[in-house]
């Protein structure tokens, strides 16, 4: 038993442990079972309409999963598939980083998938496997190894082109991996005409799958996607802008003991940057190379920290929600590797420190779950109340239009105060502003309900002093002739303390 850590473990073996570790961490998603904003309308209409994102490999994973040419619901078909796949990634990037692996070393890559903010990502159910499934690709992109320079260059390429086709984001890991590559081949000693190489690939790489990028999926693309680049401030007051928000966000998961385990990695994984930059100045290279070394090793870390957010930084209308945040995954892996490089010289069995992170990551998941779990259920009681009020009364299943508006906000879920106050990131992962959505009402057989774009009607007509036709504690229900108005109202308990979260 004392030898079970650091045996050396097969293809076989280590492609089990990362299924299971993969799939113990979306359980509580895949036990919520929790439509997903845009999940509603999708699964309502059997939608995709992914090909006008510049995504449109997304819309050919559903035709092929289904049968079909549309996207039915086949939730959790294609997390389950897409889990698997990521195992098998993470088992050749784990041989790639140690030639004689053990259980300790799988503990290095595991972070890709134990990001705390990959969660949000994986809450969609439809759009979940196929962010999942960019990440695989990313990660074979990286691992590559071709007998013949074409291979080398072309093969790559075309998985970054399969991964950007199903979440452009992804393009963020590829480079946060790339800066990887290069303080694992630093510590190996490699050749500084061989780094160079390397990096020469990868640019090679790189360009050539945006390339064909640009010319498969952009122009494809719909025109409220590509004014995304479209600046109307100075580009750089707004990049600066956008940064500010990313600290804001990530900042919100180091709350309790996550702060004193982040404290904790850094510490060691500075300890691992130090052995590396020994390892560097004991190369016999020349002075100017050695300084070049590590230069490039310094720059790496506010690389890795710019590519948390990456290319989301360039929009003009910044999107700062956290399935954005794909970076932070490779951003943990660097500090869980430094940290190796660390610990395992001082003693074999210290790397198994590496385990207290991911069963933090691991309780925020299980957390998580729970939230979606209760957002579920005060979702599907209001939707209730409300099909039986509107159903009720023929005046309102009659109405031409009913319109639905909300005041966005956290505090509907008063079920989970205590979870969003102990752990500030759970309402920033949740992101659902809103109890209902009129898409909900579809399951219940009312098809007039519809989203007010401009709250200013629906607002007025409580404040011009009409009688609901209906008023209970989470809404009223007004109608002026043909057309209704429903408005969510805020829970009475917000009114009567003073909110912390």
């Amino acid at each position: 038993m004392n030898d079970f850590f650091y045996r050396e473990l097969n293809r076989r073996q280590i492609a089990l442990f990362f299924l299971a570790a993969i799939l113990l961490y979306v359980l509580p998603l895949i036990l919520a079972d929790f439509r997903y904003i845009d999940d509603n309308w999708r699964a309502l209409e059997a939608g995709m309409g992914w090909t006008g994102q510049g995504r449109w490999f997304v819309d050919l994973l559903y035709q092929v999963l289904s049968f079909t040419g549309a996207a039915p619901d086949i939730f959790p078909l294609p997390l389950l598939l897409a889990a698997l796949a990521m195992s098998l990634a993470l088992t050749r990037l784990t041989f790639h980083y140690f030639p004689q692996p053990t259980l300790v070393c799988c503990l290095v890559p595991l972070p890709i998938w134990y990001n705390p903010f990959l969660l949000q990502n994986l809450s969609y159910q439809y759009d979940g496997p196929a962010m999942a499934l960019s990440l695989v690709a990313v990660i074979y992109a990286v691992t590559f190894q071709g007998a013949s320079r074409m291979r080398q260059w072309c093969v790559p390429a075309g998985l970054l082109m399969v991964s950007f086709g199903l979440y452009q984001i992804s393009v963020n890991v590829f480079l946060g991996l790339c800066c990887l590559e290069l303080l694992r081949a630093a510590y190996k000693r490699e050749p500084y005409f061989q780094l160079l190489k390397m990096l020469g690939w990868k640019v090679a790489q790189f360009g050539l799958a945006v390339l064909i990028y640009l010319v498969s999926a952009v122009f494809l693309m719909g025109t409220e996607r590509t004014a995304l680049l479209n600046w109307k401030v100075d580009p750089l007051l707004q990049i600066g802008i956008n940064i500010g928000r990313v600290v804001e966000k990530v900042a919100l998961l180091f709350h309790g003991g996550y702060t004193w385990l982040l404290a904790a990695l850094i510490l060691w994984a500075i300890i691992g940057a130090m052995r590396l930059g020994c390892r560097i100045l004991e190369r016999k290279e020349q002075r100017w190379k050695t300084a070049v070394l590590i230069l490039g090793g310094l720059l790496t870390l506010p690389l890795l920290i710019l590519l948390i957010p990456g290319i989301a930084l360039f929009f003009r209308d910044f999107n700062e929600c956290a399935r954005t945040l794909m970076g932070f995954g490779v951003l943990l892996m660097s500090l869980f590797y430094l940290a190796f490089l660390a610990l395992a010289p001082i003693h074999p069995r210290l790397p198994l420190l590496l385990i207290i992170p991911l069963l933090a990551t691991l309780s925020l998941s299980f957390a998580y779950g729970r939230v979606l779990t209760f957002q579920k259920t005060f979702s599907n009681g209001a939707l209730y109340s409300l099909a039986y009020d509107i159903t009720s009364h023929r005046e309102l299943y009659e109405a031409k239009r009913i319109y639905l508006s909300a005041t966005p906000s956290y505090h509907w879920l008063a079920s989970a105060r205590g979870s969003f106050q102990e752990l500030p990131v759970l309402p920033y992962l949740l992101n659902v502003y809103y109890f209902m959505l009129p898409e909900n009402l579809s399951s219940m057989g009312i098809t007039n309900v519809a989203w007010e774009n401009d709250r200013h009607n629906a607002t007025y007509v409580g404040f011009l002093g009409y009688v609901p036709v209906v008023d209970n504690r989470n809404y009223r229900i007004y109608l002026l002739g043909d057309y209704g108005f429903i408005v969510l109202k805020e829970p009475v308990w917000v009114t009567r303390r003073v909110v912390t979260w």
